[in-house]
């Protein structure tokens, strides 16, 4: 990390905001899942199963009942309209881990919302859960999200080759990580 990288101050965040995911997103979250590069670059099935939008709702339903995952709305600040998810996929809260994750919708892309997302994201995660160890897995092909990454703070630490990344797909992945001690 550079002297630059340590004293980047926070990304600005106050135009958007996060709320828990919700049956009232199911119509965003069902046009989310027909973007080309949210079916790229994250695990919604191709193709895309029509009930799959509630049956992602219900994982992350379940999964905040059990500590397991969370998931919420990125909003806007001002009008509240729907500008993506962010999430926790996965929550290990023994061993103080949480994987993080964020899609953005195509018409709230290149606006700063998905490195306000992950900021806010990811204090949450420190907060709220006493994370100590802070996971992205990114496409070695999505530049874009690796650009969030660093933005917010998150260490490059290696690519995962050869992973399964949904279905019947392998792929190389890149792994980032934020830890509770980082600047």
């Amino acid at each position: 990390m550079t002297h630059a990288e340590e004293t980047r101050p926070a990304p600005r965040t106050d135009h958007v905001r996060l709320a828990r995911l919700d049956e009232t997103h199911l119509s965003a979250l069902r046009e989310l899942t027909r973007d080309p590069d949210v079916l790229r670059f994250t695990r919604v099935p191709v193709p895309t199963p029509a009930s799959f939008p509630e049956a992602w709702l219900a994982r992350y339903e379940a999964g905040r009942r059990d500590g397991s995952r969370e998931g919420f709305a990125i909003l806007d600040a001002h009008d509240a309209s729907f500008l993506g998810v962010a999430l926790a996929p996965k929550i290990d809260r023994e061993g103080k881990t949480v994987e993080l994750g964020y899609v953005v919708a195509p018409h709230a892309r290149g606006r700063g919302v998905a490195t306000a997302a992950l900021w806010r994201l990811t204090e949450w995660a420190f907060a709220e859960l006493e994370a100590r160890r802070i996971e992205l897995l990114i496409s070695v092909d999505n530049r874009a999200s690796k650009i969030v990454a660093r933005r917010c703070g998150y260490t490059f630490e290696g690519v995962l080759r050869g992973m399964h990344f949904k279905q019947d797909i392998w792929e190389d992945g890149e792994i980032w990580s934020r830890l509770s001690t980082d600047p």
